[in-house]
């Protein structure tokens, strides 16, 4: 069965918000749709699942004791953690199906070796001893929206002091694209304040690709900014999953979209809308009606 064959689970409407979610929902209402609402099936790629090995390393690498977190015992972990994942996640193993000599996953494997090792020319793993590692953490606010999300580590210091880590394996972003980056963190940062009452001391990205890491110190004001923010987008998010109405926002990261087929800007259909619509958006001068209580619910 090919991907786009595959059964989606149950479509549901959103209940809670993540920094990824709601990165989705900025870049590309109609992407969060097919995600969260549809929750369309996509296809595993190299990069992403890269990710997710190194992530697993790192996190474990902590295990051993101080002395024996070395580059070389991070590197030789690299396959197993690969073989744990394809345990885990036998879907993974379409990425090289093709791949029958092997050299493309060598490659693939190395790379990742690669970044684990350049993470120790960033921070001393000798050094540290993380109060938590990939710490799933929840809040509901004052106006009952839930926030979430996977921290990959937080130290805590003797003085009591916080610090959020989280690991990136691209390149830093350029100065005028960081924005999207700190929004994770402070997202983040929030919610470990919600629930701790305690502000973190520093937001630290570190950025494997390009062997840079990237500190934020926030003060309560940004963290109260970025409530507003989330609010903001929920209120959105919460509108469109009323009304049916997901527009699509085309971009450069279209090309990496696996929902092209179904996407308008492509010539596609959206699946039917499988949410009850309770309110919608009149249609404006120039629309085809698309929004309005039409009996059958509108696609996007």
């Amino acid at each position: 069965m090919s991907t786009s064959e595959q059964v989606s689970p149950e479509p549901r409407a959103p209940m809670s918000l993540s920094p990824s979610r709601a990165s989705d929902f900025m870049q590309c209402p109609l992407l969060y749709r097919f995600r969260v609402i549809d929750r369309l099936p996509e296809r595993p790629s190299e990069a992403a699942t890269r990710g997710t090995l190194v992530h697993a390393v790192l996190e474990r690498l902590f295990d051993d004791p101080a002395v024996d977190r070395t580059a070389p015992r991070a590197r030789a972990m690299v396959p197993g953690q690969w073989d744990r994942l394809l345990e885990a996640r036998p879907e993974l193993g379409e990425l090289f199906a093709e791949d029958l000599g092997g050299t493309r996953l060598a490659e693939w494997l190395g790379e990742a070796e690669r970044l684990v090792e350049r993470w120790f020319t960033l921070e001393d793993p000798t050094r540290l001893e993380p109060a938590e590692r990939e710490l799933f953490v929840e809040t509901e606010l004052d106006s009952g929206l839930r926030l979430r999300g996977v921290i990959d580590r937080i130290d805590v210091a003797p003085s009591g002091e916080v610090r959020i880590v989280d690991y990136k394996t691209g390149k830093a972003p350029r100065p005028e694209y960081r924005d999207g980056a700190l929004f994770q963190m402070t997202f983040y940062a929030l919610v470990v304040w919600r629930l701790r009452g305690v502000i973190p001391r520093r937001l630290q990205l570190v950025y494997l690709g390009s062997g840079e890491v990237l500190t934020y110190d926030p003060v309560e004001a940004d963290l109260r900014r970025v409530e507003r923010k989330v609010l903001a987008l929920w209120e959105a998010i919460s509108s469109a999953t009323e009304s049916g109405d997901w527009r699509a926002r085309p971009t450069k990261l279209c090309g990496w979209c696996d929902h092209r087929a179904v996407c308008p800007e492509f010539g596609g259909t959206p699946p039917v809308y499988p949410l009850k619509i309770v309110s919608a958006r009149p249609a404006e001068s120039g629309e085809s009606g698309q929004g309005r209580m039409d009996p059958a619910p509108p696609v996007a």
